[in-house]
């Protein structure tokens, strides 16, 4: 017979202990260790007959290479984010807030492909069956091709994948999903990572392209261990705030694609619609006139976005100012602010500074370090930049203004919606012709660049 015992598990990334401690080895995570029952004999549990083939060693050059043939849906930016679509076999892992839109996303997803004649299996461990219903009746999401099943039980699970044998699987969500054969809760480290582990074997022996659906955090990221995120083939964050009706996805890793694009979303009552055109929604309440404001020109994976940064500067009473920011990194700001102190001769010790990226939306590249400065140093000296003005550059410390990539994209994109003037690095104007229509300012220096938007 088999002896149960009992072992401590780190709920952020896996690690194994025979007792508890406070700080986890693995993650350096504090009090994530939670106990569990496992059985001492030869893995009891995870049953892998079958699954497991004797490979022999072959030479690269003798490997046959193939194209992997995608499944497009009708949802372009997601296409987008996967990297051009679907691809049969793969596992798929979705995050995001509760009630931020990962259902609706991929019913709409599971209708768009049960159109073109593909099998879909909604598997649903939260919702029962007349509510994944109701959800597709306002989605106007019904196919006979969708077949829906509420269960959580893996081994229930794994007999629907044999009798309906899908082209593509949704599982909402798979910290509901729980092996009979384990003793331990939903939800924690043995079972997710076993229930994920026969999901990527039914997934590439079957080619049936699989979405797991993941809770997250109070900090966003997705919970439970950081094993889940290395299992999968592409990890997917969909973001957005309750308040505003626009949703974001993003790639944080993929095997079969970039991981720098970004698909951007409006809710409506009849679920998620496309938004062809970011700029214009970002830029679509900006006030004309007013200090403190700058459009940056950044680019997300492939696509140029113009977005708007606000930025505050107050005095401030106390000894240490406040220095806060949304949408870029805190670390970034505050060396924009010691390069506008240090080599622009402006007094912010005493001052307050807020930066915000109007719309909600994060920019974690470099280019949009000259927009925040501007923004600043107009906020400062209450001088309003052009209405119809765009720029874009990495500063460096010493006050240089460093070239970008793909210059000739964003200038575009201004030009398309109306913009006037750009102020660009000068580094970035090589070889290529900016358009006429439009006029293009080089510059070398942050000094050069504020004597061409405040003046």
């Amino acid at each position: 017979m088999t002896k149960t015992k009992t072992k401590f598990f780190c709920q952020e990334c896996g690690y194994e202990s025979p007792k508890w401690m406070g700080k986890c080895p693995g993650c350096q995570a504090w009090n994530s260790f939670v106990e569990e029952r496992v059985a001492s004999s030869k893995n009891p549990f995870f049953d892998t007959e079958g699954n497991s083939t004797k490979e022999t060693a072959a030479s690269i050059i003798e490997i046959k290479g193939s194209q992997e043939q995608r499944i497009m849906t009708d949802i372009g930016e997601l296409n987008r984010v996967l990297g051009g679509g679907l691809v049969p076999g793969s596992l798929i892992l979705v995050g995001g807030d509760p009630g931020i839109g990962k259902s609706t996303l991929l019913l709409q997803v599971s209708h768009s492909l049960a159109k073109s004649g593909l099998k879909v299996l909604y598997v649903s461990g939260e919702e029962s069956a007349r509510q994944t219903k109701l959800r597709a009746d306002r989605l106007n999401a019904l196919s006979p091709n969708i077949f829906v099943l509420c269960e959580t039980n893996m081994e229930h699970i794994e007999e629907s994948i044999e009798a309906v044998q899908p082209d593509f699987m949704v599982i909402d969500s798979i910290q509901t999903v729980y092996h009979p054969l384990i003793s331990s809760a939903p939800g924690s480290v043995s079972q997710v990572r076993e229930c994920t582990g026969k999901f990527m074997r039914m997934a590439k022996g079957k080619g049936i392209a699989t979405v797991l659906v993941g809770h997250v955090t109070k900090e966003g990221a997705i919970a439970g261990p950081r094993l889940l995120e290395h299992m999968v083939d592409c990890v997917l964050y969909f973001e957005g705030e309750r308040h505003h009706s626009y949703r974001l996805l993003r790639a944080v890793k993929n095997r079969f694609g970039s991981t720098n694009e970004m698909g951007i979303f409006e809710m409506s009552e009849v679920g998620l619609r496309e938004v062809d055109n970011p700029s214009e929604l970002f830029l679509s309440e900006r006030p004309i006139g007013v200090s403190g404001s700058a459009v940056a020109a950044s680019m997300e994976g492939t696509r140029p976005v113009l977005v708007e940064i606000q930025a505050l500067v107050s005095p401030t009473n106390f000894p240490t100012p406040r220095r806060m920011s949304t949408g870029i990194d805190h670390n970034r700001l505050s060396l924009i602010i010691a390069v506008l102190e240090k080599r622009m001769g402006m007094v912010l010790q005493h001052q307050d500074v807020f930066v915000n990226v109007a719309g909600g939306v994060r920019l974690d590249e470099p280019a949009v370090d000259l927009a925040v400065a501007i923004s600043i140093a107009s906020s400062f000296r209450d001088k309003s930049t052009g209405p119809f003005d765009a720029v874009f550059g990495e500063i460096g410390l010493t006050g240089e203004v460093r070239g970008v990539s793909r210059a000739e994209q964003r200038i575009k994109e201004a030009q398309k919606l109306g913009f006037k003037k750009v102020i660009m690095p000068e580094k970035s104007m090589k070889g290529w012709t900016p358009p006429a229509g439009i006029e293009v300012i080089s510059i070398a220096t942050v000094t050069e660049a504020l004597n061409a938007a405040l003046n």
